[in-house]
């Protein structure tokens, strides 16, 4: 079995990484870190847990943590770069679901969070966890840094277009949804039901922290350089992220068939177990997705015009975060990519 750990379970994420890990066959959770919550039993904070799981939370130890072979981050920025070091130097693989290792530029990572990173060597190793897209460096490495919710969706959308050079890339739009879970378990007036519910609204227009990490995968998935809008939306729903993707056909290509798109679609998507092309024409919802590790997309040509809509569905909490973080695992691990993985969405 797999000792893992977990450092900050008392999120959303860490509860959602909770309930995944009980359930997979390869896996016993040793250790959960609260300094917050130390001494109380992870099943009184969350009651879903009752029978799953028998461990309270405790102070975060790195020599305990050490005994582990992996350990994931479930924290805010900034903590897991300060204690990742140790952890790889005693041979523990790493799996951060925060955004310490998104970033290679230190200086972007500074300027949208706000502090200095404080180990810039392991992030040049640290491999960015989006399987479909970088499967062959996550594989071998010590230190995996899982995409954000955001990043996840608008990436696994756009990429068959910018691999096969079939859309201008200076003129990118992505148009995301998410719900309030998106925000975290904290409490903030903004995330209340009576101020959420009923109501929908954009926010950071002006720049979202996860601007660069997009513009970053995009890039490294495009031949040409990548100019982007990315406006984000909170919904009144608890979780999921709807993500409608413009791009404009190269000019050299006008005429292109949403036929083909669709065929370009299936074939990229083919062999990706968490990746579901859905049918010509479909309308993915984000109910489809809930609870589960899948990435629901369709792709559309609107009136045989030159600009191409893609609309990507996950869930915010799984393959935009614990789920993704679990499917990492399984290949920093050797295991099959969707072992403890195959749930059914939720419904309704």
């Amino acid at each position: 079995m797999i000792q893992v750990g977990i450092v900050g379970g008392t999120g959303y994420t860490g509860v959602e990484l909770l309930r995944l890990l009980v359930a997979h066959p390869e896996v016993s959770v040793s250790v959960i870190t609260s300094r917050s919550e130390d001494g109380l039993r992870v099943d009184e904070l969350y009651p879903n847990l009752r029978g799953h799981l028998d461990l309270a939370f405790t102070k975060p130890d790195v020599k305990r943590l050490s005994e582990c072979d992996l350990v994931f981050f479930a924290t805010p920025h900034g903590v897991a770069m300060e204690m990742a070091p140790e952890l790889v130097a005693a041979s523990v693989k790493v799996v951060d679901l925060s955004a310490d290792f998104r970033l290679q530029d230190t200086e972007q990572f500074k300027q949208w969070y706000g502090m200095e990173h404080t180990c810039p060597d392991l992030l040049t190793e640290a491999a960015y966890g989006l399987p479909e897209l970088n499967r062959a460096a996550i594989t071998g490495s010590s230190v995996v840094a899982v995409p954000g919710c955001y990043p996840t969706a608008v990436q696994l959308g756009f990429a068959p277009l910018l691999e096969n050079g079939l859309v201008d890339t200076a003129r990118l739009i992505a148009d995301a949804k998410s719900g309030v879970s998106g925000a975290g378990r904290q409490g903030k007036i903004d995330n209340l039901l009576c101020e959420t519910s009923e109501s929908m609204k954009a926010y950071a227009v002006p720049g979202h922290r996860h601007l660069p990490e997009i513009s970053q995968g995009l890039q490294r998935i495009s031949a040409d350089s990548v100019g982007l809008t990315f406006v984000p939306h909170l919904t009144p729903m608890i979780r999921g992220i709807h993500a409608t993707l413009y791009s404009t056909l190269c000019s050299t290509l006008t005429g292109q068939s949403t036929q083909s798109l669709q065929e370009l679609f299936e074939q990229r998507y083919a062999d990706e177990y968490f990746v579901d092309v859905m049918p010509a024409g479909s309308h993915p919802q984000t109910r489809s997705v809930k609870g589960s590790n899948q990435c629901r997309i369709s792709v559309h040509q609107p009136q045989g015009q030159d600009v191409i809509v893609v609309l990507s569905v996950i869930d915010n909490l799984v393959k935009g975060a614990a789920g993704q973080a679990v499917q990492n695992m399984n290949i920093l691990c050797g295991l099959e990519e969707n072992c403890g993985l195959s749930q059914v969405a939720l419904m309704p």
